[in-house]
């Protein structure tokens, strides 16, 4: 039973990172240590690992890593970062360092495929066969969990880096060093004080220039309502949840865009469908969480 599972986890973020150890999907404690370099951090990360270990044995771990990752399994630099901006990871290669000396089921997945599963088994994805998590902060990640598997091909989802129409009137030429104006480029932090010209914690919530940032993520959920059709679209990240007046423009301009194509007949029903992630700030833990249960195949 999930309930009686003792497992181990690690949420590897930019900034910092958090070895956790849950019975179920309760956690029991967590340790949260700051992402320098992989020399520094991930043997910090598992001797925290071995210290739970010896005191009681877990039965899997769960990875869930900041990106990009290789995830293909015939490749011999499986579980390793794959080429990142972020100093000293390049080639990092986490999944070996965390858990080879561990005789025990693992699974490694992108931060944000980790947020949707666990979305998806306890927060606001419950019930449904499709989801799609959105984190905007930073960066803008997307995780994505159809019949209750993370997917990923060649790589995973990078749905921060799709590039969607732009309104008539923006002219915001974007931020991202690879594509400029992809969704990224167009709503991630960084992008929303370059486009205000000012610090986010001066802007008002009635600055004009918010419809076209509710257009932008209207542009992305319409879009991957039609390529995924998930049931549920839900956000996460410091953008979205600290402007909750966002999310019902970008109900009502989803709307306007898919034209009735979709059969979502109602204002209430995308109300439903685009909706705030459930697990707060837990997404991240309890996505870490998630994967050591699919490891188990639980």
């Amino acid at each position: 039973m999930v309930a009686e599972t003792r497992v181990a986890a690690v949420e590897l973020g930019g900034t910092k990172s958090i070895a956790i150890v849950a019975d179920g999907n309760t956690v029991r404690d967590q340790v949260s240590v700051p992402t320098t370099t992989p020399e520094e951090t991930l043997p910090r990360l598992r001797d925290q690992l071995n210290t739970w270990y010896a005191e009681k044995p877990f039965s899997a771990i769960g990875i869930a890593s900041f990106g990009p990752v290789q995830l293909r399994k015939q490749s011999d630099n499986f579980g390793s970062i794959l080429k990142t901006p972020k100093p000293y990871w390049t080639n990092a290669n986490v999944a070996a360092q965390l858990v080879n000396s561990f005789e025990c089921p693992w699974a490694i997945d992108t931060d944000v495929n980790g947020a949707a599963l666990a979305e998806y088994r306890w927060g606001a994805g419950q019930g449904c066969s499709s989801i799609c998590y959105i984190t905007i902060g930073t960066g803008v990640g997307g995780g994505l969990v159809i019949n209750g598997q993370p997917v990923h091909g060649y790589m995973h989802p990078e749905i921060g880096h799709i590039r969607t129409r732009r309104s008539a009137n923006d002219t915001f030429s974007g931020v991202c060093p690879f594509h400029g104006d992809c969704i990224e480029g167009l709503i991630s932090g960084p992008a929303l004080a370059a486009r205000f010209g000012r610090p986010m914690a001066e802007v008002g919530d009635a600055d004009p220039l918010w419809s076209l940032i509710a257009n932008d993520i209207a542009e992305l959920v319409s879009t991957l309502l039609l390529t995924t059709s998930a049931e549920r679209v839900l956000f996460g990240g410091g953008v979205s949840t600290s402007r909750p007046f966002l999310l019902p423009m970008v109900q009502k301009r989803t709307q306007e865009l898919l034209a009735g194509y979709l059969p979502i007949p109602q204002a209430e029903d995308f109300a439903t469908i685009i909706r705030p992630a459930g697990l707060g700030s837990q997404a991240g833990p309890l996505g870490a969480v998630a994967l050591a249960h699919s490891a188990l195949g639980i």
